[in-house]
């Protein structure tokens, strides 16, 4: 087992790790046990009472988060000519279609987002294998298979975040950065968490949030008392 780092020391005695604290509590003191010289990304993990491998049980969606990630993210428009204009106005970084399914084919995947269009879906499917591990595919369900591309970017760039269950039953999402305040960290927690528990599957038995946890990229996890967050 690695070896624990001094500050990750000095960061585990400013709390009770075996304590759940409250939302508001929780955001608090992860910024203060936060020991990166750089502006790390604040994460929240939470674990579902469901079965991901039953397709009735799967949880899967969208938010935007009232104050964004923080991170400018890249997005990749694949459409038609005729769209090419309304997806570069409204701010992709990149636009196109054949040239770019071909660099994923070749292993690039350099790109935060990918937002495409029902009629261009048949050539897209094809890179599933590439874009789907690395959760890019695009989806209608997450409004990133749409002919409105324009307002998926936008939605995009202003913090709209896709998220789903992996297979331990788990969502793993950033809401944000270290430098945030602390209110715009709790708006945004509160936004993801109230979406989650909106999703939950009618056929997901007993207690639905088992779990929650808030962590920055390099502090320990903070548990979060699920029964103050409404689930």
């Amino acid at each position: 087992m690695a070896k624990m780092s001094k500050k990750h020391k000095e960061a585990l005695a400013k709390f009770d790790k075996n304590k759940q604290y409250s939302l508001a509590e929780a955001v608090e003191l992860v910024k203060k046990i936060t020991y990166t010289k750089f502006d790390a990304s604040v994460d929240l993990s939470v674990r579902l009472g469901v079965d991901p491998r039953k397709a009735n049980q799967m949880v899967r969606g969208s938010v935007t988060l009232p104050h964004g990630t923080g991170k400018d993210l890249r997005v990749l428009v694949l459409c038609t000519p005729d769209k090419e204009e309304e997806a570069k106005a409204a701010g992709a970084d990149f636009v196109g279609l054949d040239e770019y399914i071909q660099k994923i084919k070749g292993g690039w995947t350099d790109v935060d987002v990918v937002i495409t269009m029902p009629s261009v879906m048949p050539k897209v499917g094809q890179l599933g294998r590439i874009l789907g591990p690395r959760g890019l595919m695009p989806n209608p369900k997450t409004g990133t298979v749409t002919m409105d591309v324009g307002n998926a970017v936008k939605a995009a760039k202003a913090g709209k975040i896709d998220f789903k269950v992996d297979k331990y039953g788990i969502i793993h999402s950033p809401i944000g950065k270290v430098s945030f305040e602390d209110q715009k960290l709790f708006e945004n927690a509160s936004e993801l968490l109230n979406t989650i528990i909106k999703l939950r599957p009618a056929a997901a038995k007993g207690n639905y949030v088992k779990s929650i946890y808030l962590s920055s990229t390099m502090s320990p996890g903070v548990a979060v008392d699920p029964k103050s967050v409404n689930a």
